[in-house]
Order: structure tokens, then C-alpha cells, then sequence
């Protein structure tokens, strides 16, 4: 974990901070985006190609703000101060459709008891 610790040491915690939230949310809306208008499309719309598109589109940012949210998890942990339960439930979270929004809400607090 060390090479992950230098990485991201030249960035600030409130920089991280605010990257964290905004690939939480990022992750959130496109996982609706996805659910909700792209599957619905390709579904009743099988052989038009706007459909596939924009499947491809919105899976492809999805899986970036996916990816993103999962590598971020890493500093999270010691700036938030979070224990194993915690970082193993925030990680679990990300598969689950819209808990990382409600773990940007709840676990990103510095003062939580």
C-alpha cells in the first residue's frame, strides 16, 4: 500500500475529499442512467442504433465512475479514519445500485461516532 500512500500524498485531503463525493454521486446518477433509461431503451428498442449507443455510452462512464470510486475507497480510509467494517462495507457498497451515494453521505463525516 505504500506506492498508494505516494500517490495520492501530492494531493490534499480536501482535493480527495471532493473527488471522492463527486464519483460517488457520478456513480449514483449513471447507475440510474443505466437502469433506468438505457436498459428500458435497448429493451424495447432492439435494433435501433441510438439504443446501443447509448448504452455503450453511459455503461462506459458508469464503469469509469465504478472504477474510480472503488480506487478512491483507499485514501478515504485513513483520511475518515474508517475501520475494516466500515471500509469493507463502503467497497460492497459499489455493487449495490445507489449505496454509494448514501456512503458519501454518511461515512465522509470526520466527526461520526
Amino acid at each position: 500500500m505504500d506506492f498508494i500512500d505516494k500517490f495520492f500524498a501530492k494531493y490534499s485531503e480536501d482535493k480527495l475529499v471532493r473527488y471522492f463525493k463527486i464519483f460517488s454521486v457520478g456513480e449514483g446518477i449513471t447507475c440510474f442512467l443505466l437502469y433506468i433509461i438505457a436498459m428500458p431503451l435497448k429493451l424495447y428498442f432492439p435494433e435501433e442504433n441510438f439504443a446501443l449507443i447509448f448504452i455503450i455510452i453511459v455503461g462506459n462512464i458508469h464503469g469509469l465512475f465504478f472504477t474510480l470510486y472503488l480506487i478512491f475507497c483507499l485514501p478515504m480510509r485513513k483520511i475518515f479514519v474508517w475501520d475494516d467494517e466500515d471500509f469493507v462495507f463502503a467497497l460492497l457498497s459499489a455493487f449495490f445500485p445507489f449505496a454509494t451515494i448514501w456512503i458519501e453521505r454518511k461515512f465522509t463525516k470526520l466527526d461520526r461516532d
